[in-house]
C-alpha cells in the first residue's frame, strides 16, 4: 500500500510531510519530524547599502590611484580584497607561479615570452614555460583561456589564420619553429597533432595510417606495411583491425577512429604528440583506452594534452599547467597542483569552485 511500510509483519503508515518512520537495528520503529528552517525576517536581511559601500571602497583602494597597465604588487591587490584573477581581468601584469621541480627537467620545448593575437584581440599573454622531454604535460583551464591556441602554435597550425600576429618564440630542441629557414611540414611531422573530434580520412585503415609516409614519397610496400603494423600496435588498435585493414576507416567506432588518428600521427615518428581534448567526444570505455594508451606512450614520446577533465589530468599527466584568460597561472608537478598548489586560485579551480 502506498505510504506504508511493513514492520514485524504489520503495516505502519508513513504520513507525507508528517512524522516519518525509521527502523532501528532491532526492528523497532522511531518516529521523527524534519526540522523546518525558518527564513530570516526582513529586519535580519543584510544592509545592501553597506555592502555596496564596502565594494566601492575596495575598488577605490585598488584602482583609484593606479593607472591602467601599471604594475601592482599582488600583495596589495590581495590585501584590498581582490584576487589575482580580478587583477588579470583588469589587464594588470601577472607573474606566473612556476614550481622549482621543473628546473630539474630536460626540456624538449621552450615557450619564451610568447604572445598571440587574432587581429586586434590578444589571446595569449607573455607565456613562458618548458615542456619536459618524455613526460606527459596537461594544460587545463576554463573554456576560451587559450589552451588549444597555445598547442596549435607549437606545430604552427595557426599559420592558416591570416589575422594571427605573434611575439616571443617557441623552440623545439633548441630551434625556433618560426625560423624562416624551417620547413613547416617537417615541424608538423616532428610535432604530430590529434584533434578533439576524430578526423579519419575517407579511405582504408591502411591508407590512413601510412598517409604521412605517402606524402613523403615512400612507395615501398614492405616499409609501409611495417610502419602500419607498428603504429597500430602502438595505438593499441592492431588486434581489433588487423584482419580488416582495407575496410573504410569511417566505419570504425568513435574510439577506434581516435586511436587510428593517433596511429597516423605516430607513423610520422614524431618527437612530440599534441592532443587537443582527445577524449571529449568519447564514451567512458573509449576514454579509458585512450588514457591507457597515453600512459604507454609516455617516455617514448613527449605528450602535451589539453583537457577540461580534472580527473583525467590527475590520472595521466606528470606536470600540469593552469591557464586563465591567456595567462599561465601556475605550472608544476601534477601531484602538487592537485594536492598542494602554491596559489589559492589554482586550488579553487582544481576543486571546482570556479571555471
Amino acid at each position: 500500500m502506498k505510504g506504508c511500510i511493513l514492520m514485524n509483519g504489520q503495516e505502519t503508515k508513513r504520513l507525507v510531510n508528517g512524522p516519518g518512520v525509521r527502523l532501528t537495528a532491532n526492528g523497532s520503529a522511531v518516529t521523527h519530524r524534519k526540522r523546518r528552517r525558518e527564513p530570516p525576517m526582513p529586519d535580519e536581511w543584510p544592509d545592501e547599502s553597506s555592502v555596496t559601500e564596502k565594494v566601492m571602497e575596495t575598488e577605490s583602494q585598488t584602482s583609484s590611484d593606479v593607472a591602467l597597465g601599471t604594475p601592482v604588487p599582488l600583495a596589495k591587490v590581495l590585501s584590498a580584497g581582490a584576487s589575482r584573477l580580478d587583477a588579470i581581468a583588469r589587464g594588470e601584469p601577472f607573474e606566473s607561479e612556476i614550481h622549482a621541480e621543473l628546473a630539474q627537467e630536460t626540456p624538449i620545448l621552450e615557450i619564451d615570452h610568447f604572445s598571440l593575437s587574432y587581429g586586434p584581440k590578444q589571446v595569449l599573454f607573455n607565456i613562458s614555460m618548458i615542456i619536459p622531454r618524455g613526460k606527459v604535460t596537461a594544460i587545463i583551464g576554463p573554456s576560451g583561456c587559450g589552451k588549444s591556441t597555445l598547442i596549435r602554435c607549437i606545430n604552427r597550425m595557426n599559420d592558416l589564420i591570416e589575422s594571427v600576429r605573434i611575439e616571443g618564440d617557441i623552440r623545439l630542441d633548441g630551434t625556433s619553429v618560426f625560423d624562416p629557414g624551417v620547413d613547416v611540414t617537417e615541424i608538423r611531422k616532428r610535432a604530430g597533432m590529434v584533434f578533439q573530434k576524430p578526423n579519419p580520412f575517407p579511405m582504408s585503415i591502411f591508407e590512413n595510417v601510412v598517409y604521412p609516409l605517402r606524402i613523403q614519397g615512400v612507395r615501398d610496400r614492405k616499409i609501409l606495411a611495417e610502419v602500419c603494423e607498428r603504429s597500430l600496435r602502438a595505438a593499441a588498435l592492431w588486434d581489433e583491425v588487423k584482419d580488416n585493414l582495407h575496410q573504410n576507416a569511417m566505419q570504425l567506432s568513435g574510439g577506434q577512429q581516435q586511436r587510428l588518428c593517433i596511429a597516423r600521427a605516430l607513423a610520422g615518428d614524431p618527437e612530440v604528440l599534441l592532443l587537443d581534448e582527445p577524449c571529449s567526444a568519447l564514451d567512458p570505455i573509449a576514454t579509458n583506452k585512450i588514457e591507457d594508451l597515453i600512459r604507454e606512450l609516455a617516455g617514448t614520446y613527449t605528450i602535451v594534452i589539453v583537457t577540461h577533465n580534472m580527473q583525467q589530468a590527475a590520472r595521466i599527466s606528470d606536470f600540469t599547467a593552469l591557464l586563465y584568460l591567456g595567462r599561465l597561472i601556475e605550472y608544476g608537478p601534477t601531484r602538487r597542483i592537485f594536492s598542494a598548489p602554491h596559489l589559492p586560485e589554482t586550488e579553487a579551480y582544481v576543486t571546482g569552485r570556479f571555471g
